[in-house]
């Protein structure tokens, strides 16, 4: 397994930028639920957890115990959740920015400063204007903030799918989260789609065509 470290962090630190940021997303490929941004800023002076890692090669008891810590110990941080709605009105890649655009602006606020410069996992995501910043494919396995970044987002993600899950009980959102899962196919041929559904997102999009 691949252990992200603080290297490029502290890179960036010794040129000169002082507030680094690390950004991740959760919820991109889902078929209903919000996408969740995270940003994750820590300094020399951070506790780092060796327990932290890509989310997703993490059980959730262990991402639920990370998310405590990353919030009790980094520097700042922010979360945004931006709903199906937009997703379906402007398209997942700028909705996407639109969550990271959020949650950054929470860090700034908690901080009290701007970022200086941003590590963003993803080589594919749209840049966020008027910061230096770094684009990472797998960035999330390598590089400690984006690490807390992922974990951060995923984690309020799930809550959330768990919780709406009460609300609409026959799709299973509590054990797939929204993700097109056997069951989770089964239950929208049985139900139809129900109203977090992402109607831009196939097969959901001929469902709703086809009413």
């Amino acid at each position: 397994m691949i252990f992200p470290d603080t290297q490029l962090e502290q890179q960036l630190w010794n040129k000169g930028f002082k507030y680094v940021v690390g950004i991740d997303e959760a919820g991109r490929g889902p078929l209903a639920g919000p996408v969740c941004a995270g940003a994750v800023m820590i300094n020399e002076g951070s506790n780092i957890s060796e327990f932290v890692r890509d989310s997703k090669k993490m059980t959730e008891k262990r991402r639920e115990e990370a998310f405590e810590f990353i919030v009790g110990n980094s520097l700042a941080f922010g979360i945004c959740m931006v709903g199906p709605e937009k997703i379906d009105r402007y398209g997942i890649q700028i909705a996407v920015r639109m969550a990271m655009e959020v949650a950054l602006k929470e860090l700034e606020s908690m901080l009290g400063s701007k970022a200086q410069y941003l590590i963003i996992d993803g080589n594919n995501v749209d840049s966020i204007e008027g910061y230096s910043q770094t684009k990472i494919k797998s960035g999330d396995l390598k590089h400690y903030s984006i690490s807390c970044a992922s974990i951060l987002a995923k984690v309020t993600r799930d809550r959330y799918m768990k919780d709406i899950s009460k609300k609409y009980p026959n799709y299973g959102f509590e054990k797939h989260v929204g993700y097109g899962t056997k069951i989770h196919m089964e239950a929208l041929q049985k139900y139809g789609p129900c109203p977090i559904h992402r109607r831009s997102f196939s097969p959901i999009k001929e469902m709703v065509n086809n009413l």
